[in-house]
């Protein structure tokens, strides 16, 4: 475990927030969107994201930001930016809000760790989006895998083809297999203090990953 994630996570229990959530998933090399954490009107002028962006409150206090109204995405520009922040000031006026630079729409999928009653904490990949309610299509293994594990838990997704060029959609099924070894690691260094993590969407291109949204409750 590096200094950063040791300092991050020091003292903590319970739900994080979603900038230190993405922090937390850089040090381990995940991508994520770029971000910046604003508190008054004055940070806005400093922002170096690009539009559009989405406004989302940020606290550990509130896990479930859709439910209380806290998104709103496809920002434009920076006076529409300015209204949203005043809007949101007003509704969580003791909570820091975060700006987030919007991606391109890629692939769906979702990561995540839950600690399971039986097996201890275990590692789920699916398909993303409006599948995952639909399909149910996930796999699990236990923490920690090995590359043959994270390939096979990719293989054995229904959605799979999604990853190989189906209908000409260019996703690289490598970069998944790769997150999924990421993601095990950070759990198995850290699998006495996850209770669960959940990374959903993240974005699959040809050449990248992008984690878009990000859930992480320690014990």
């Amino acid at each position: 475990m590096n200094a950063a994630v040791k300092k991050l996570l020091a003292g903590r229990t319970g739900a994080l927030a979603e900038n230190e959530v993405k922090d937390l998933l850089r040090a381990y090399g995940i991508p994520t969107t770029k971000y910046e954490v604003v508190r008054t009107e004055k940070d806005l002028e400093k922002l170096s994201l690009r539009f559009p962006v989405a406004l989302k409150v940020c606290s550990s206090a509130i896990l479930h930001k859709t439910d209380v109204g806290g998104v709103r995405l496809n920002i434009q520009n920076k006076e529409e930016l300015k209204k949203t922040f005043k809007e949101f000031r007003k509704k969580f006026p003791k909570e820091d809000l975060l700006v987030d630079q919007m991606e391109e729409k890629g692939v769906e999928i979702i990561v995540g760790l839950v600690q399971d009653a039986t097996f201890g904490l275990s590692i789920m990949c699916g398909i993303g989006g409006i599948f995952t309610e639909l399909y149910k299509d996930v796999s699990f293994r236990v923490v920690p895998i090995d590359s043959y594990d994270a390939r096979q838990m990719v293989e054995e997704l229904a959605g799979k083809k999604l990853l190989e060029g189906f209908r000409g959609i260019k996703a690289n099924k490598q970069l998944v297999i790769d997150l999924v070894l990421k993601v095990s690691k950070l759990g198995e260094e850290l699998i006495d203090q996850v209770d669960q993590m959940d990374l959903n969407p993240v974005f699959v291109y040809e050449k990248r990953i992008c984690v878009v949204d990000a859930k992480l409750i320690l014990k």
